[in-house]
Parts: C-alpha cells; structure tokens; sequence
C-alpha cells in the first residue's frame, strides 16, 4: 500500500503554492487533503475559524472525549497571528476569507512530529466551494516517522475536512429562510 500523501486533490491543487511552505526550513513533503462544500467560501473560512477552539476530527483522541461545537462561535474569525489554534498550533499567516496558516509551536509536539506547518483553503467551485488542506512536513529526519504520521494525518484530517465542509453548508441552510 502507497503513502497516503494526496487524499482527493488534484494535480492543480498539488502544484499550486501554499502559505505553509514558507514556515518549514529546507525541502518538505507535503500531505494534501481536501472536500468540497455547498457552502459558500466565506461560510467554510469561518468553521476553518472555529479551529481555535476544537479539532473537529474524532473528539474522542483529539479533544478529550469533548465534542467539538457544532455551532459556530461568535468572535472565532477576528485572527490575529499568534493565535492558538487545536492547542498544539499557532497562527502565522491568513487571508480572511481564502486561508489560515497554521505551525507546530508546542516543544512536545515539534519534538513528536517536527516543525511542520498546515495551510487550510478555501476558493469557490461550482454553487459551493473547495476546501484544499495542505500539511507541510520537514523531508529529512526520520522516514518512518513521517510514514506513520501520513497515515496518521490522513485518518484525522480526512475526518476534520469532510466535517468542516459539512457543518458549513448545514449553517448555510440554516442561515436560509424557508423557500429562498
């Protein structure tokens, strides 16, 4: 079985550039992940937001059994770099409504999985749009451990993509009175 590096993204999104690479130092590897919406971009950026406050992946590992807030929080999209985000990131680069950038900040978890970065995208398709997740990960050091963290990352972050792209378009409907 091959390493999950690309996970329902195209050869365009793979080729294109991402804020993420600019905070890993030397070559990297990069994990791709993405989903599409029926919500708007601005919708989907917004529960890209609420990434300062939960994981949104399999609560029980990543949240400490603690469900993930299936509304969206009031104030989560006024960034600042610096921000936390999913206890173990910071913010280091956004562009409101298109992308957040995230990197490793935490001497344990940079310990446990080196100084990677992940950019999260959002651009219109279709009636909705196409969330694109880019982790970029150091190319040297340990091979199998940059194996176990790809399968790793594709198990949550498949998970965290599929359910932000679905939570943003339930809060579009929401949103929409009856019969428009």
């Amino acid at each position: 079985m091959g390493i999950p590096w690309v996970w329902r993204t195209t050869a365009e999104e793979v080729a294109a550039e991402y804020a993420c690479d600019r905070f890993v130092d030397g070559p990297s590897v990069g994990f791709f992940r993405a989903a599409d919406s029926a919500a708007k971009p601005e919708m989907v950026f917004r529960w890209f937001c609420q990434l300062r406050i939960a994981p949104y992946s399999y609560d029980l590992l990543d949240h400490w059994g603690k469900p993930s807030p299936r509304t969206l929080s009031p104030g989560l999209d006024e960034l600042e770099s610096g921000q936390r985000f999913m206890t173990i990131f910071r913010l280091v680069d956004f562009t409101p409504g298109r992308q957040l950038t995230l990197q490793i900040d935490r001497p344990a978890a940079r310990r446990l999985f080196g100084n990677l970065a992940v950019s999260y995208t959002v651009s219109p398709a279709g009636t909705g749009s196409r969330l694109v997740v880019k982790l970029a990960v150091p190319a040297g050091g340990n091979a199998v451990g940059r194996y176990l963290l790809a399968w790793g990352d594709l198990l949550m972050m498949r998970k965290q993509t599929v359910k932000l792209a679905g939570l943003a378009a339930q809060a579009e409907l929401d949103d929409c009175p009856s019969g428009s």
